[in-house]
């Protein structure tokens, strides 16, 4: 196998052996790789099929639930990936089929594409092999570096657009765009110019999928609130749900409303406390653990189900892979899975509810609270107090420390900034990088608390939003003038997808950690350094020094 796509890689370079960092196999992560290739030929056909005014929706919701499918922790089955293979040729035989009626150009766009696109499922996956991670195509080490890009933030941004689209809210606009970039990922005349704009386009889409997300979510659940979230436990049994999707917390709620069972938030569940909407339900009790990397002693301790709705997935231990449920695009052979949800309906949880009625209350982790809420709505809600405090000089700067969090021991770095960062900074945060000093005491400043949580990864476009908010108040003519600094975590490809979009609206010298990219080419690299100010982490001390400065 050879998989690049997440922090954790081997040696920052790649993981080339049996087995991934985050437990996939290599069979699995070469089924991946044919995935994305099939995934590659719908969208090579689908934008053609466009072209001619043939726009074919099932199509592009199929790639996007692949990209997500195929995004760091999500699925590990080999199964799951051969059914969605087989799938997806047909969608795209069906593809180019439209297209012949339509009268498209059938040329491809450089000598091999119509070969490897028309393949059948062996031919599809010799190509695969042939190259690192799939890149069959093109050897340039810039070029795989600025594919590379694009193809992380379409993964990103189909997490997004897949939990949006299971709210109701969709964008033709961002559907078409992602089939189009995949097609343009098996152009080989592209030049790095071509490329690089690419990924800026990347970026602005991401934006739109953020935005698309963020309306769908509020337009559900209400606009989050500044709430307290105990971090308890009651003498009841629970079931624990893990990931992103909001709707299948709702579904969970529902049906176990009156069964004297719990529920319980995990890792980026988190923020769905801060909804709303979600105040009626009194089974809704708290959040359990901490972020998903601690999901294995997490789990061990609850004791109850557990219900997974997205990425964030470890190979369960054998001690408890019996309670974990899979949901959407998740999934572990030898772990139940829990079928999408039919029109008008919703998904059956009966089987996990059954499970938590025989299984003892949770055993209590810790006992406390966790502060969140600070989304756009309630920052711009609070926007004279924010104000006349960085006026009067009791906020000096604001400090970005979203993102990703993981297992290495290096991130204990963005720990340590919380704790030595001046009192009179506030840091903004979103994603599951916030478990490393969310739990701190770290006091107020006039009654803003120090760190104030967005909310789930996606919710970083909130934090863009209060900036650019800022901006118009001061009156400034560049976001880059405010007192704000970034120092990012990331992890995974909704995180590449999160720097593409602020680089798209102008963000500039954003510190990334733990470390660079390993798929970027040192070319490249110069490029983001030079042009848009990224750069690694150093120590806490050397970083907060420079932040405080502007630098």
């Amino acid at each position: 196998m050879f998989c690049h796509q997440c922090q954790e890689m081997m040696k920052n370079s790649g993981c080339a052996a049996a087995k991934g960092v985050c437990g996939k196999t290599a069979e699995v992560s070469d089924l991946q790789d044919l995935t994305l290739h099939v995934c590659k030929g719908i969208g090579y056909w689908a934008s053609k099929a466009y072209a001619k005014g043939v726009y074919d929706e099932a199509a592009a919701l199929f790639v996007d639930r692949m990209l997500f499918a195929t995004i760091t922790n999500a699925n590990f089955s080999p199964v799951d990936f051969e059914g969605w293979i087989l799938e997806g040729l047909s969608i795209r035989d069906s593809l180019r089929s439209a297209c012949v009626k339509a009268g498209a150009d059938m040329a491809g766009p450089h000598p091999d594409a119509a070969t490897w696109m028309a393949a059948d499922l062996e031919a599809v996956r010799v190509a695969a092999s042939k190259g690192k991670g799939g890149w069959a195509e093109i050897g340039d080490e810039n070029v795989k570096a600025l594919q590379s890009l694009v193809l992380y933030g379409l993964k990103g941004m189909a997490a997004y657009v897949e939990h949006a689209y299971a709210i109701g809210k969709k964008s033709q606009e961002v559907f078409v765009f992602m089939l189009r970039a995949l097609s343009d990922l098996t152009d080989g005349s592209k030049t790095l110019d071509q490329l690089t704009s690419l990924v800026l386009e990347t970026g602005e889409y991401g934006v739109k999928a953020m935005a698309l997300l963020d309306s769908a979510n509020s337009g559900a659940y209400g606009s989050p609130r500044i709430t307290k979230v105990k971090t308890g436990v009651r003498d009841r049994p629970g079931i624990l749900i893990s990931g992103h999707d909001l709707v299948d917390l709702h579904d969970l709620l529902e049906q176990t409303k009156g069964t004297g069972i719990d529920v319980y938030t995990h890792g980026e569940m988190l923020p769905a406390h801060y909804y709303p909407f979600f105040e009626k339900y009194d089974n809704l009790y708290g959040n359990y653990g901490g972020a998903w990397w601690t999901q294995n002693t997490d789990i061990e301790t609850f004791g109850g189900p557990v219900l997974f709705t997205s990425n964030c997935l470890v190979p369960p231990k054998e001690s408890y892979k019996h309670r974990v449920f899979t949901t959407g695009v998740v999934g572990f052979d030898g772990c139940v899975h829990i079928a999408d949800r039919e029109p008008g309906k919703m998904k059956d949880f009966s089987d996990i509810i059954e499970m938590a009625k025989t299984c003892p209350p949770p055993q209590e982790l810790e006992k406390g609270e966790i502060i969140g809420g600070f989304a756009h709505d309630q920052v711009f809600a609070l926007a004279d107090t924010v104000v006349e405090a960085v006026k009067s000089g009791a906020i000096q700067r604001f400090v970005v420390m979203a993102g990703c969090d993981g297992r290495q021991k290096g991130r204990s770095y963005y720990t340590e900034v919380a704790e030595k960062l001046p009192e009179n900074t506030v840091i903004l945060t979103a994603g599951c990088a916030k478990y490393r000093y969310n739990k701190l005491d770290l006091g107020s400043i006039g009654g803003i608390p120090r760190v104030l949580d967005a909310g789930q990864c996606n919710d970083s476009y909130s934090l863009a939003l209060v900036a650019l908010k800022l901006k118009e108040i001061f009156g400034l003519d560049d976001v880059n003038k405010l007192p704000l600094s970034f120092d990012i975590a990331w992890y995974e490809q909704k995180a590449v997808l999160v720097l593409l979009a602020l680089l798209y609206l102008g963000f500039k010298n954003i510190r990334l950690g733990p470390s660079l990219p390993g798929f970027l080419s040192p070319a490249v690299a110069t490029v983001l350094v030079e042009k848009f100010g990224i750069k690694g982490i150093t120590t806490p001390e050397a970083d907060i020094e420079a932040m405080m400065q502007g630098a």
